[in-house]
């Protein structure tokens, strides 16, 4: 099936990516799909963010902050001033 790119910065973008890796038009766009669906599965979860930037920054979680929210919470912020 074939690919018709009608943008012109996504051409030029497949275009230079194929010259530096020295490959054709249509392998490039197979490397740079593969690769970017990859990284995708790679990439962290929310909750992995959360406890990345947690340990960077030495914040931790006390008990009081793991428990969630009563649902009042949650209506006060949307009752009318």
């Amino acid at each position: 099936m074939p690919i018709n790119v009608n943008n012109p910065e996504a051409d030029a973008l497949t275009r230079e990516f194929a010259k530096l890796a020295d490959v054709s038009i249509t392998d490039a766009i197979v490397i740079a799909m593969t690769e970017a669906i990859e990284r995708r599965r790679k990439g962290e979860t929310p909750l992995q963010t959360a406890a990345r930037l947690r340990a960077k920054y030495g914040v931790t979680l006390g008990e009081k902050a793991k428990k969630p929210l009563p649902r009042e919470a949650f209506d006060e912020q949307w009752e009318a001033d």
